[in-house]
């Protein structure tokens, strides 16, 4: 293996630690890896090479001396936006998929079938019972129950293409249902949006660019209502988060317990680990884990876990191989989505557990440990006495947990943030908030989302561009992949906005903290949960549009993604635009090898819906534009 700068992967002292010691254990990780792929190709990177059928793959030649067209006739424009929509329908796939598990088990909850489970939050229920138009007076809960599935799952299953899918025409604003309603950009069902798309990119169909971005961004509003749904529903099940202190990065990890981490995005078995954790602790102790268990994070089930559980997080995707390399790692429990294949191959080298549990998702050299909702505490306790079984195959001599971590207060729902603001004025939680919107106090509001990609240093960018907008008096949320980034970087914490934030937000942040009784101000940056919880800021966005009497499009909001790398990302940024927000992304999509592609997602997007893209890869004019853009709403609205 050839040698590797380990200073340059990442920002995160940790990552740059573990780096370095598979450098000197010569194990692969996934920086090594890209390493391995350079130089990427060009036509794939500017989205100039079609793949849908086996007369190619063909390409196009981006500075026009070569072929201008495929085999079949398609010319760039098409290719590029056919393989475009192609991702944000995968990625609508992905969450819907996670949000009907969980609309799944609702049903089956109301039916008395999974004993493991309960709703942990009635009034969250009775409140999307109000949204929805379920009836709940003189009723049963577990009727309510029902029909809220019966509604959720009619979004997977509506035949009538006229009618928009339920969790959107009840969550946005009137205007927002309307304005995509007459452009034809509501889907009626998710699962159909989903096989549209595909079947309009297949060889022979579809071929006018601008249809089919509008096609793209029809399945991505799908991806929001899936989005929605899973978010609401899962706080029913589990509890709607509140503020709890928690820690993160790989000191989080204990020398004297059976660590176990929980990685992925779905909460169904990573939330009752979490209770059987406790029950089992006397088991781990009598096998030498003086400390007993210790469960850490991964990814965005690891924000589920730490803002329900205040379960540390130990990294974010990129550098989840990096845990196994502590060496003191018992069992990664995997579900879905964002899991890299390359785990059972680093952990071979170690005595660490790599476990799947999901049928629809396994991994050659991973044990599979099938997980089924009706057997779920069955299930979490076979896989903690495979990890307690693991502890005793530790070589006490391999063990090198870097000694950091930094705290975070997590947990920030969008019934926290009205809750604590409710503090403030307890008549109107929403006024303090409009109120120093108006008076320049906070200037807007920037919600960070989206992934990490190995082709910029890990974290920096989200962290710069932060720290950027803070200063300029900027609110910032955010989920996911980048929360975890602000998390190990210390920035969810009082300190960090006493350090970093303007004087106009601090004193908000101080004020509002205070009367929470935090002891301090509210966190720099809000935690607002896993990637797919992206919908909880779109909720806060609607109250506030809709008690200002004005359309999403016109708040001082915007969104960044700077290390956006999923097909998910994909979707989440393009239905942010949809629904009118400036979206930043900080890693070059597929799209700059089509002139009519990418005016017609950074600029026609803007005159049809209110939102556009900003693609910027650095941070510093990102952060310029993105403010430029608050400056621009600010003004819309005459502030």
């Amino acid at each position: 293996m050839t040698h590797h700068d380990c200073a340059h992967c990442s920002s995160d002292a940790c990552a740059t630690e573990m780096l370095s010691l598979a450098e000197a254990n010569s194990i692969e990780t996934a920086w090594h890896r890209h390493e391995k792929q350079q130089p990427q190709c060009g036509f794939g990177s500017a989205g100039l090479c079609c793949r849908i059928c086996l007369k190619g793959p063909c390409r196009i030649d981006p500075f026009g001396e070569g072929p201008k067209y495929g085999v079949c006739g398609a010319d760039r424009d098409t290719i590029v936006a056919r393989h475009l929509v192609r991702m944000i329908a995968a990625g609508t796939a992905a969450h819907s998929e996670h949000g009907r598990h969980i609309a799944l088990a609702m049903q089956h909850i109301s039916q008395g079938e999974l004993h493991d489970y309960s709703i942990r939050d009635e009034a969250k229920l009775y409140a999307i019972a109000k949204t929805l138009g379920v009836a709940t007076e003189g009723r049963g809960l577990l009727a309510i129950v029902g029909d809220l599935a019966a509604i959720t799952l009619g979004d997977f299953q509506n035949q009538d293409y006229d009618k928009p899918c339920a969790w959107l025409a009840a969550s946005l604003t009137p205007r927002r249902v309307k304005r995509l309603g007459d452009l034809g950009l509501l889907p009626h069902n998710i699962d159909a949006s989903v096989a549209q798309t595909m079947s309009r990119t297949h060889v022979g169909c579809d071929a006018d660019p601008t249809n089919l971005i509008l096609g793209g961004l029809r399945v991505a509003m799908a991806d929001l209502d899936g989005s929605m749904l899973a978010t609401e529903l899962s706080d029913a099940l589990f509890g709607t988060p509140q503020p709890v202190v928690s820690a993160a990065n790989l000191g989080v990890m204990k020398r004297g317990a059976v660590n176990i981490a929980v990685n992925g995005h779905n909460p169904m078995l990573s939330d009752i680990i979490c209770d059987v954790a406790a029950d089992l602790r006397d088991e781990a102790i009598a096998a030498g884990a003086a400390e007993g268990i210790n469960i850490i994070g991964i990814c965005c089930t690891g924000h589920e876990v730490m803002m329900r559980h205040g379960v540390p997080l130990a990294t974010n995707y990129l550098s989840q191989e990096l845990p196994i390399l502590t060496g003191a790692l018992e069992a990664m429990v995997v579900d879905v989505q964002c899991i890299m294949p390359s785990l059972p191959r680093i952990a071979e080298c170690f005595h660490t557990q790599i476990i799947t549990t999901d049928k629809h998702n396994k991994i050659s050299g991973a044990t599979h440990v099938p997980f089924d909702e009706h057997k779920a505490v069955e299930t979490a306790k076979t896989i903690i006495r495979m990890a307690i079984a693991a502890f005793g195959r530790r070589d006490p001599n391999r063990v090198a947990i870097p000694n950091f971590k930094q705290k975070s207060i997590v947990g920030f729902s969008a019934e926290a943030i009205v809750a604590a603001l409710a503090k403030v004025n307890a008549d109107d939680p929403l006024k303090p908030l409009v109120d120093n919107v108006v008076n320049g106090n906070i200037q807007g509001i920037v919600l960070f989302v989206g992934c990490n990609t190995t082709k910029v240093q890990q974290d920096s960018a989200y962290v710069d561009l932060a720290k950027s907008l803070a200063k300029r008096n900027v609110l910032v949320l955010a989920t996911g992949c980048a929360a975890g980034a602000f998390a190990k970087a210390g920035l969810m914490t009082s300190e960090a906005t006493t350090q970093y934030a303007g004087e106009g937000l601090k004193g908000v942040l101080s004020a509002i903290g205070t009367a929470a009784g935090l002891g301090g101000p509210l966190p720099l940056v809000m935690h607002m949960g896993s990637c797919v919880d992206n919908s909880r800021a779109v909720a806060l966005a609607t109250a506030l549009a809709n008690k200002l009497g004005v359309d999403l499009s016109d708040l001082p909001l915007v969104a960044s993604a700077p290390e956006c790398m999923s097909e998910k990302a994909l979707a989440i940024g393009s239905w942010a635009v949809t629904i009118g927000l400036p979206t930043h992304v900080g890693s070059v999509p597929p799209v700059i090898g089509s002139q009519i592609v990418t005016k017609l997602v950074t600029e026609t997007a803007k005159e049809l819906v209110g939102g556009y893209f900003i693609v910027d890869t650095d941070p510093k004019s990102a952060g310029d534009k993105l403010y430029a853009a608050i400056q621009e709403r600010r003004a819309g609205l005459g502030l």
